[in-house]
């Protein structure tokens, strides 16, 4: 049995966890588990759909894959010390720790994430950095040990397809990429800020704002950049200290 533990959070972005757990439901002996601070209803970013939290954190203390989604209250739950703790003992056991789109940056506030390369959406990408993690913005799946993180939404079905292959074999995950007929051929390339005009960047950017905008949002985007600065000035000083001590005359 393989127990998969999806992080259900409220405001996650419904394809960032939905299209992976349609792939990883398949594997032999798959357990999935939804699992938030309790069971319940979870509502998506949207405000109109509504899953169900199927365990609490602790009744889930480890699971063999752990898969943390994106959206838009992600700097919100980056500060939740309870989800982050959990984090932190779950991945000491599990065999695969994931994250789809800003879900990474969930990872780098558990400290996961320090030293290693990893991506998320291509506005978060940015707050990577400040956790200490190695940011790659032109990568969709960026693997290190045993931690797994994709960019932007729909790229968490090529991260889930990659551990569909990790864990029950290729001809398992190929089966799979057949039985949902995931063979994309999107009628437009703007995928990539690589490939978008200016105008469609602007675009992009306002249609993700309106879920950004709203209050707890800013205002936990806001103190984890003050966090980060603050941690930065800190980490100055020590170093200037150490380098006065350095230098001074020994008594």
């Amino acid at each position: 049995m393989t127990q998969i533990a999806f992080v259900a959070y409220p405001g996650f972005t419904a394809l960032d966890m939905i299209g992976p757990y349609e792939v990883l439901r398949n594997l032999p002996g798959a357990q999935v588990r939804f699992v938030w601070h309790e069971s319940g209803p979870i509502t998506a970013d949207s405000g109109v759909l509504v899953i169900g939290a199927t365990h609490s954190l602790a009744e889930t203390p480890w699971p063999d894959v752990i898969v943390v989604p994106g959206g838009p209250s992600t700097p919100v739950h980056a500060r939740d010390e309870v989800l982050l703790d959990w984090l932190r003992a779950a991945h000491q056991t599990a065999s695969w720790t994931a994250s789809v789109c800003s879900g990474s940056v969930i990872l780098a506030a558990a400290g996961l994430l320090e030293g290693r390369r990893a991506t998320s959406h291509w506005l978060a990408i940015p707050m990577l950095k400040g956790f200490g993690a190695i940011p790659v913005g032109d990568e969709r799946v960026v693997r290190q040990d045993n931690v797994i993180t994709s960019a932007g939404v729909s790229a968490g079905l090529d991260l889930a397809f990659w551990l569909a292959g990790e864990i029950g074999g290729e001809g398992r995950a190929r089966a799979i990429q057949l039985a949902i007929e995931y063979d994309p051929q999107p009628p437009f390339d703007s995928g990539h800020l690589s490939k978008a005009s200016p105008t469609t960047k602007a675009a992009a950017t306002a249609l993700l704002s309106k879920d950004s905008a709203k209050p707890a949002n800013l205002k936990a985007t806001t103190m984890i950049a003050w966090d980060q600065a603050l941690s930065a000035v800190r980490s100055r000083r020590r170093k200037r200290q150490r380098d006065l001590a350095a230098i001074s005359p020994k008594a």
